[in-house]
C-alpha cells in the first residue's frame, strides 16, 4: 500500500503545489525509493504544465500564486533528491 498523502502521487503533488501539504524530510520517511520516484515524476509533470501556463502580465496576484506553486514544487524536488542520495 502506498504512503501517499491524498492516496496517489498525482493528488499529493497537486496538494503540495497548493500548499495543503507542507513537505519536510519526515514526509518521505515511510516512502520507498520507488514511491519517491513516482512522486518526483508527477511533480515534474505538474511543473511542466505550470510553466507552460500563460498568466496575464497585468494581474500580479495570479503571477504570485503561480510562482508560489512552482517554488513549493521545486523545493520538494530538491528535498526528494537529498533523501534519495542519503539512502544510497
Amino acid at each position: 500500500m502506498g504512503q501517499f498523502m491524498g492516496g496517489s502521487p498525482v493528488v499529493m503533488a497537486r496538494e503540495i503545489s497548493e500548499g495543503y501539504i507542507i513537505v519536510t524530510e519526515r514526509t518521505f520517511k515511510r516512502m520507498s525509493r520507488a514511491e519517491m520516484l513516482q512522486l518526483k515524476t508527477e511533480i515534474d509533470r505538474l511543473l511542466t504544465s505550470l510553466r507552460a501556463e500563460q498568466s496575464p502580465t497585468d494581474d500580479p496576484m495570479t503571477i504570485q500564486k503561480r510562482n508560489r506553486k512552482i517554488s513549493r514544487l521545486n523545493h520538494t524536488l530538491r528535498m526528494i533528491q537529498q533523501v534519495l542520495m542519503r539512502r544510497k
